[in-house]
């Protein structure tokens, strides 16, 4: 590190960007001015650079005649020291001419201009050059020189500054190119630009440092993203999967490849996925926009949403279309500035989703776009759904998708012909030692610590590079003649065994530093000043010191400046060797001990960022506190129908329930959390999954054992819910009697009615018709009788809407044409009266499959596709396929059953998919039909049978009349059926009609038969 005064100064080699400026008109005042007069002059000029380099951070190392030479970086380094010169230097050019020069000098003609050059590279500083109070360091290098000669080529009045220098600060500032210009000293034209003010982008995307040390081995790897980019650069876009095990060095090619584009017009989009918030979703993208939008805790509402606009405008016309999705999605209340939405919440995530596929291919429109998305094995599975979307669009785009992943996670867009695979393997020998050298800048290290280095890191980049510095930084070596020399013997034990120690190493040589790592550790791989500030328990200047240490030891990096600094470890392995360090007992006091710092100083965490509260409380032991979090980010999560990640939340709730002692609450949490369980269960992974049918064997298992109690009404409704459409019918009849019950018992009409709706449902699609009748008929009375719009909803649609769409089924199959025709009227205008999307898509659907079963196929199509377009329109997946699949039955039936088979095939799995036993039977009946239209006898005939049977398995009866007949019909177009089949097949549907007391379906199998033949 720098000497601290009084300290002499040992060398040392380190990165700094120096500011040669030179005072253009001084030495022709040397002529016209008394010397003393001159010398007041000289040094006004001189404290006024001074005070522009020092309030930019900087060091004046040398005051001349005519100029003055400044360090950034040195004695204390920072992120920003280019940046920092490049202002200096643009401040020092406005302000010299504008000097306001001493008395003395009245009546002379003084012109004062600044000639600035910059330049930015590896030096050796800390010799000193001479003796006194005030000794100069000297600054051994290039770098210097290229400085002075730079300055040298300015005109008057402007910064002229190098490659480096210019790569750092790529996108902050407007400028010239110079091209490459021969310069005094240097073999080479050297490249050089002129700085001409701050760029005007009203945002820019923050890229990670780069590493100062070189690629090794990695030259076909990079050879191949450098051809995909500019292919991408001409319009064929493309994602490249960059696969390696920790360390291999995946980030370090991301890197080199953004070094590389630095000279080039480009856009970066950078995508972290961490450990911590795998189940948090869209976190990668959420991240991204808050520092990409400049958000500040500080900001009120209207100035983020005025921020989002703005960034957003980098990217699309009409930045005001995107904005109200992407305020919710990042929590900012829009305060009436956009109409109020009324989408549902799985239309709200798949426009967000849009939106953000939107924004991306925007910016590729505007410039070629560089885009990665960095350890996708811990990739949420929003944000997952979000990739799968542009890898399909990326190849027409003017984008290169970077993946990075670790080899468990299996990437399922292999073999798209888009897609490029890069395996990295583990360096060779020879490669290894290669890397050790530029680490050490060609100082060689004794050849029995290479070869320990080389053998005990097995190739993985990482780790020759954290061990490397380690014996380096190590007293085992000592400095001699331009090589390392051994201090001792080398034994094996000499050297750390693994990275883990090395890193331990390294942090117990920082011994200032080791509770701040610690504590930064346990906060995650990226945690911010703000936050750490409040964890922390020590005084802020020593926090600040402790920080600036392990930034500079490069174990984090940092982006911005206090107090809006956000900090991330180097890499994922740094963070958990910091955090190893630790005692299990340890550990759990400090994320005990950030749990409570968190939500107390930070009270909005509990509604905008449950999770991470969560994660703390547990880690923390503090397993009460933790269970009501983690529920909440399950209900946060649902609410965005990003159920995957709401399953893994309610799951970690309740397990950790469980392990909280017996008491009569808990009961009721653990039901409704297996409740909410098993609906995102059902929504992500269907309802047939196990993992669905485990948690509702659960939750009726507390049901059962809590008995009728009034507050159970909504669990036993979800889970008739649930049982109806996984097509256990008699447990979903049992919900219903309960539901009924619990109703009687507490006389709320609104449970009294859905009770009732539900068991009437039940039997009729159990076939028990009149019993069906008599529960929806006097169901739908109590709801005239309590203006039932008008009560509390206890489902997902009105109470009303469902109980006619179930009697109208009744009075089809009993025959009553008539109360059907009624009902139908009924329903169509009380549907379209409430003005809730969903119950007009509901009652469509129906009524689109009461015309089908009656054989009005064009008035089936024409409501299908008014309720399929609502389903499309507002995001109801399941009924969209519904719908869909009504519409395909309808043409079907006019014609067009060729073209609508493979859609009506398709419905079936895909009904499955989403665990949907109910109604298999009615759809496979159908497709069946379209087989039997198109003469394909012996697949109509496997499909009815299968239609058949499935109608005893989920207890679909209601259908059998229908699917007998049919069965009827495709027998009697079979040339291998007798009439006595056909025959057989219409009794069976008559049979069942009439003991289900469907007299209507009855005369439709009746109909069919053939007249006897006449006798003689």
């Amino acid at each position: 590190g720098a000497a601290t005064a009084g300290e002499p100064a040992r060398p040392e080699r380190r990165q700094l960007t120096v500011l040669s400026c030179g005072l253009d008109g001084l030495a022709a005042l040397s002529t016209r001015l008394d010397p003393e007069d001159l010398q007041e002059v000289t040094a006004a000029c001189h404290r006024r650079c001074a005070e522009i380099v020092e309030r930019h951070m900087g060091h004046v190392a040398h005051y001349g005649g005519d100029g003055i030479l400044a360090y950034f970086g040195y004695a204390q380094a920072n992120e920003y020291d280019a940046e920092r010169a490049v202002r200096a230097g643009l401040e020092l050019a406005a302000a010299l001419p504008a000097l306001v020069l001493p008395p003395r000098t009245p009546g002379v003609d003084v012109s004062l201009a600044a000639r600035i050059g910059v330049a930015t590279g590896l030096v050796v500083i800390g010799d000193r050059t001479a003796r006194g109070p005030a000794p100069e360091q000297a600054v051994i290098g290039a770098t210097p020189n290229l400085a002075a000669r730079l300055q040298a080529l300015a005109m008057p009045g402007a910064v002229v500054i190098s490659a480096e220098t210019r790569s750092l600060t790529a996108g902050l500032f407007n400028y010239r190119d110079l091209g490459a210009v021969a310069l005094p000293g240097f073999a080479a034209a050297v490249p050089a630009w002129q700085v001409l003010g701050e760029s005007d982008a009203e945002s820019r995307f923050e890229a990670l440092r780069a590493t100062t040390t070189p690629l090794v081995g990695r030259e076909e790897e990079v050879g191949l993203l450098q051809r995909r980019w500019q292919q991408a650069r001409a319009g064929e876009g493309g994602v490249v999967l960059l696969s390696g095990e920790p360390g291999i060095g995946k980030s370090r090619i991301a890197e080199s490849l953004i070094a590389q584009l630095a000279g080039q017009p480009h856009t970066l989009l950078r995508w972290l996925c961490t450990p911590h918030h795998q189940d948090s979703a869209l976190f990668p993208a959420i991240t991204q926009l808050e520092r990409a939008a400049g958000f500040q805790r500080e900001d009120s509402a209207a100035q983020r949403l005025d921020k989002l606009e703005a960034l957003l405008a980098t990217a699309s016309d009409d930045p005001r279309g995107a904005a109200p999705l992407l305020a919710d999605l990042l929590s900012v209340p829009a305060d009436g500035r956009y109409p109020a939405s009324d989408l549902t919440p799985q239309k709200r995530k798949e426009k967000t989703q849009q939106a953000l596929l939107a924004m991306v291919e925007g910016l590729a429109a505007r410039r070629p776009l560089l885009m990665l998305c960095e350890d996708v094995h811990w990739i949420d599975p929003t944000t997952r759904e979000v990739l799968d979307l542009l890898v399909d669009r990326v190849a027409t785009l003017r984008i290169l998708l970077v993946v990075t992943f670790r080899p468990e996670f299996k990437a399922p867009w292999i073999g798209l012909p888009q897609v490029t695979l890069l395996s990295l393997s583990r360096l060779p020998p020879r490669r290894r030692v290669e890397m050790i050298g530029h680490l050490t800048r060609g100082k060689m290290l004794p050849a029995d610590i290479v070869d320990q280095i080389s053998s005990r890191t097995d190739g993985v980049p990482l780790f020759i590079e954290e061990l490397t510095k380690a014996v380096v930084e190590s007293d085992l070596l000592v400095e001699s003649g331009g090589q390392y020399v051994a201090t001792a013997a080398t034994a094996p034990q000499a050297i750390p065994a693994s990275l883990q120690e090395s890193l331990l190493a390294r942090l117990d040589r920082l011994a200032s530093t080791r509770a701040v790592a610690q504590t930064a550790a346990a906060l995650g791989r990226t945690f911010t000043h703000e936050t750490v500030s409040a964890v922390a328990t020590m005084p802020q200047a020593e926090l600040e010191t402790a920080l600036a240490q392990l930034v500079h030891a490069e174990l984090i990096y940092r982006r911005g400046s206090p107090p809006h600094a956000e900090y991330s470890f180097k890499h994922a392995l740094v963070q958990e060797a910091a955090y190893g360090t630790m005692l299990r007992s340890q550990r759990q006091d400090l994320h005990a001990h950030i749990a409570a710092i968190l939500a107390e100083r930070f009270p909005e965490m509990r509604e905008s960022d449950p999770e991470t509260l969560a994660y703390h409380f547990t880690q923390g032991g503090r397993i009460a506190e933790a269970v009501p979090l983690w529920a909440a980010a399950g209900q946060h999560a649902a609410s965005r129908t990003a159920h995957a990640e709401a399953a893994a939340h309610l799951q970690t709730a309740l397990e950790l329930l469980r392990q909280l002692p017996e008491d009569p609450a808990r009961a009721g949490t653990e039901l409704q959390l297996l409740i909410g369980l098993v609906v995102s269960l059902g929504a992500s992974r269907g309802y047939a999954s196990p993992e669905a049918g485990r948690a509702l064997a659960e939750a009726r298992a507390i049901c059962d054992a809590m008995g009728n109690v009034a507050e159970l009404y909504a669990v036993y409704h979800g889970i008739w819910a649930f049982l109806l459409i996984a097509g256990d019918l008699d447990g979903a009849e049992d919900m219903a009697r309960r539901c009924m019950a619990i109703g009687e018992e507490t006389g709320l009409a609104e449970q009294r009615i859905e009770g009732e709706g539900a068991l009437g449902y039940i039997l009729f699609a159990k076939g028990d018709l009149a019993a069906a009748r008599r529960h929806l008929e006097h169901a739908a009375a109590l709801y005239a009788s309590h203006d039932g719009a008008r009560l509390p909803m206890l489902g997902t649609q009105d109470s009303l809407v469902h109980i006619l769409s179930s009697l109208l089924m009744v009075l089809l199959a009993t025959g009553d044409d008539d109360g059907a025709i009624r009902v139908v009227n009924d329903l169509a205008r009380h549907a379209r009266a409430l003005g809730r999307p969903f119950d007009l898509a509901f009652g469509l659907s129906w009524l689109a499959f009461y015309e089908l079963l009656r054989g009005s196929y064009p008035q089936a199509l024409s409501i299908a596709e008014e309720a399929l377009s609502i389903c499309r329109e507002h995001g109801y997946p399941l009924y969209e396929l519904v719908t869909a699949s009504l519409r395909a039955h309808a043409l079907g039936h006019l014609g067009k059953a060729e073209q609508v088979l493979p859609v009506a095939q398709s419905a079936i799995p895909a009904f499955r998919g989403l665990g949907m036993m109910h109604f298999t039977c009615f759809y496979l009946g159908e497709v069946a039909g379209l087989q039997l239209n198109l003469g394909n006898l012996s697949e109509a005939r496997r499909n009815i049978d299968e239609a058949i049977a499935a109608s005893h398995r989920y207890g679909d009866r209601y259908f059998l009349p229908a699917l007998h007949r049919r069965r009827a019909e495709i027998l009697a177009r079979d040339p291998d059926a007798g009439p006595d089949q056909v025959a057989a097949a219409l009794d069976e549907a008559i049979a069942i009609a009439e003991a289900q007391g469907a007299a209507g379906f009855a005369r439709r199998a009746a109909a069919l038969r053939r007249p006897a033949p006449a006798a003689g």
